[in-house]
């Protein structure tokens, strides 16, 4: 006779209790249903059933803080979580807490068969436990569909020490999730060190990672610490690895092979004691195909990866989001949150959002700037929305011209090709091009940022990426004159 196994049900949602005693009869389990924790804890204490599910909320208890007392007794008893939080944090804790598995409302029933399956079968395992308590700062924003595959998949990561390779468009927090597996990992306590592989000129990516010695090449005047180092014990994220040049592609898988460096002009192998979490918003297997990528390293690399989804996949996540953001600059400020009314917020969800997360992200803090309402409204947001920079002064517009109706390469192409057909027969243009062309290509670009933040310096200078001294060195030297709009 086929041994029949007991699943202990506990929700207080009767309707989710229905389903899963109907669903699970059929399959042959035998069921029995609890409406709170205490009656669950009673079962379980006793030695009853042979595997758990529970929500998170109930009258009672939390699930999470009953999940403790369940694995310290019966650390065999396999517990599968459900929540209707879906944030990481409720996905993290119940991993750490010794949950056999995680699923976030509303959940797939045959997904849950699959894992009850999995999980009474001989020898499975259900995550280490920590001590992770309180109610800790969210590191991401957003209970989507799309986040929730990403959250438990983050979950499973944080106690071991596998690579992991990050992909997603620009903007769609990759370091945040990186981060995130370091502060909830075994290894923060140790240094987060991050590297942009496309920010560093090829010809010092080497001595970045792994440091070189006094004398190693012309202007190493002393020793310098590499990113391996620096990451001891901890995490290094290669942030935008597709920019990789392939010698450094080559030295890097070779390290990650053996599990040791030297220093560039050293002698002496160094161990390598860091998590590898790497990122790239490129397809890495077309970079493959075109010899731009190792496909050895890229197998190295890709352990585990994690896709994030484009905000506009995720557009339910909208008002969290905003939410979260409009709290941060009121804090940052020390003044009270703005608000933002329901036709706004509608005007916000319809866009497609090709900068993701941070584009939105630098418009509410615009919004957030620039307008004194508490209620940000529908017309504040088209205002931003459309740009600001569409009445401009007359004498702007033949320098805005070399950006008009063409993509911005084919444009810049355009203007500069006009200086060397005026010299049809071999003459060069004068000398001083290159300040010439910036200097061209600067001025309307400065004086359009600072129009569309209305003459805000601190916020022009965010928008450009530049540091504040350094543009306003720019507009006292290129004679751009501010225009400061009153709201």
């Amino acid at each position: 006779m086929t041994d029949v196994k007991t699943i202990l049900i506990a929700d207080d949602d009767k309707a989710i209790r229905t389903v899963l005693s109907r669903a699970l009869g059929r399959e042959g389990y035998d069921v029995r249903l609890a409406s709170n924790a205490t009656t669950l804890w009673q079962w379980v204490s006793n030695g009853e059933g042979d595997l758990v599910i529970s929500d998170v909320m109930m009258p009672d208890e939390n699930g999470l803080d009953m999940l403790i007392r369940i694995k310290k007794i019966r650390p065999d008893l396999p517990v599968i979580v459900m929540s209707a939080q879906n944030t990481l944090m409720t996905a993290v804790k119940a991993a750490e807490r010794g949950a056999y598995e995680y699923l976030p409302k509303p959940f797939d029933l045959d997904e849950l068969k699959t894992v009850i399956q999995k999980g009474l079968t001989p020898k499975a395992k259900a995550g280490p436990q920590s001590d992770l308590d309180g109610d800790d700062e969210m590191p991401l924003i957003g209970r989507s569909p799309a986040m929730q595959d990403v959250y438990r998949v983050m979950a499973r990561l944080m106690n071991n020490d596998l690579t992991v390779m990050i992909t997603g468009e620009t903007g769609t927090g990759k370091e945040l999730v990186a981060k995130a597996l370091h502060d909830f990992g075994k290894r923060k306590n140790a240094p987060f060190v991050a590297i942009n592989m496309a920010a560093i000129p090829r010809e010092l990516i080497e001595s970045e990672l792994f440091g070189h010695e006094k004398g190693a090449f012309t202007g190493a005047v002393s020793r310098n610490v590499g990113r391996f180092e620096q990451a001891k014990g901890g995490t290094l994220f290669l942030d935008e690895i597709g920019d990789m040049p392939m010698e450094a592609q080559t030295r890097l898988l070779r390290v990650l092979q053996e599990g040791e460096y030297t220093t560039v002009g050293g002698t002496e192998p160094l161990s390598v004691d860091v998590r590898i979490v790497a990122a790239t918003h490129r397809n890495l297997k077309t970079l493959i195909a075109q010899g731009l990528f190792r496909e050895d390293l890229y197998y190295r690399l890709n352990v585990v990866p994690i896709n994030l989804p484009p905000l506009r996949d995720r557009k339910d996540d909208i008002p969290d989001l905003i939410r979260h953001f409009f709290n941060n600059f009121a804090e940052e400020n020390n003044q009270p949150p703005k608000l933002i009314d329901k036709d706004a917020l509608e005007r916000l969800k319809k866009s497609d959002w090709p900068g993701n997360i941070r584009e939105l992200e630098n418009l509410i803090q615009r919004l957030a700037a620039l307008y004194s309402e508490d209620v940000i409204s529908f017309e504040n947001v088209s205002a931003e929305m459309s740009g600001a920079v569409q009445s401009l002064p007359q004498e702007q517009e033949q320098k805005q011209d070399i950006f008009a109706d063409e993509t911005l390469q084919e444009s810049i192409f355009r203007h500069l090709k006009k200086y060397f057909d005026a010299h049809p027969h071999g003459e060069l243009p004068p000398r001083g091009l290159y300040t010439r062309i910036l200097n061209e290509l600067e001025i309307p670009l400065i004086e359009l940022s600072l129009k569309a933040t209305r003459g805000n310096q601190i916020k022009a200078a965010e928008l450009l990426g530049l540091n504040r001294n350094t543009l306003r060195k720019k507009i006292k030297e290129l004679e751009i004159q501010i225009i400061k709009d009153r709201l």
